[in-house]
């Protein structure tokens, strides 16, 4: 999951690539989304052994509230720290 700086937004994807895609996201390669509201910071990240499993999991974490999502980045990252430099 990506954030701004005031991680006041969510965004939700799925990649092979994670640094390539994070890299994408800061350069504003494709617009949209988070171009728009400047998500740049990784704060959560899941790897899943197989590309179906990654986007039935993308979609499953799309379905929940921003306090279960919060929950969810909470466990494994409390401060919300940049988890990809």
């Amino acid at each position: 999951m990506l954030t701004n700086k005031d991680n006041n937004v969510l965004y939700t994807g799925v990649t092979s690539n994670l640094i390539q895609r994070v890299v994408q996201h800061r350069n504003k390669s494709y617009g949209g989304f988070s171009a728009r509201y400047n998500l740049t910071k990784v704060v959560y990240v899941e790897e899943l052994p197989n590309i179906r499993d990654a986007i039935a999991r993308e979609k499953a974490i799309k379905r929940l509230s921003r306090h279960r999502k919060e929950l969810l980045i909470a466990r494994i990252n409390p401060y919300w720290r940049e988890l990809v430099v």
